[in-house]
């Protein structure tokens, strides 16, 4: 079970993946968390760098839809303005939000990335479906109410693995 909340990479943020990277593994479209992975989860709009990252990720031929637990008011608000095709109330750790969304870009799952903040839900929900996952460090350490049962969670689960080996990198 813990290998399944096991990401297959760490970075701080999303302006450190390596675009290059994923085009090495054939990756070809990202799907991506909206609240604590590209901002706040309390700030309804996107910030001026990652709109350039969005522009980024375009030029480099990527897709991109965001897949969010959040209601569609919260998710369309945020990815309309940015031409951001989205899935919201997606119940992660289901499977099917992601599967929809590589469905929606017309990709198969080994073409896809999922990149979130969480562990039980992005990262669990990706490695289910079969995804290559990217745990990125949540954007603020402040989160909704739902949210911070799963950061206990997470703590207990990441010092295990920490202890087991499994992952050098520091949250």
């Amino acid at each position: 079970m813990m290998s399944r909340l096991l990401p297959n990479e760490y970075v701080p943020s999303v302006f450190d993946i390596s675009l290059d990277d994923l085009k090495a593994r054939g990756i070809k479209a990202i799907i991506t968390d909206l609240d604590n992975t590209l901002v706040e989860w309390d700030r309804p709009e996107a910030t001026e760098e990652l709109v350039d990252w969005f522009a980024k990720i375009k030029e480099s031929g990527f897709q991109i839809v965001i897949v969010s637990n959040n209601q569609e008011k919260r998710v369309s608000k945020f990815a309309e303005p940015h031409g951001i095709p989205f899935i919201y109330s997606a119940k992660k750790p289901m499977v099917r939000s992601f599967l929809q969304a590589a469905k929606k870009m017309d990709r198969k799952t080994e073409e896809c990335v999922v990149v979130g903040d969480q562990l039980f839900t992005d990262v669990l929900g990706g490695n289910r479906a079969g995804f290559y996952t990217v745990l990125v460090a949540p954007v603020v350490e402040s989160d909704g109410f739902f949210t911070k049962f799963n950061r206990r969670l997470e703590r207990v689960a990441l010092a295990w693995m920490k202890r087991k080996g499994m992952i050098e990198w520091e949250r």
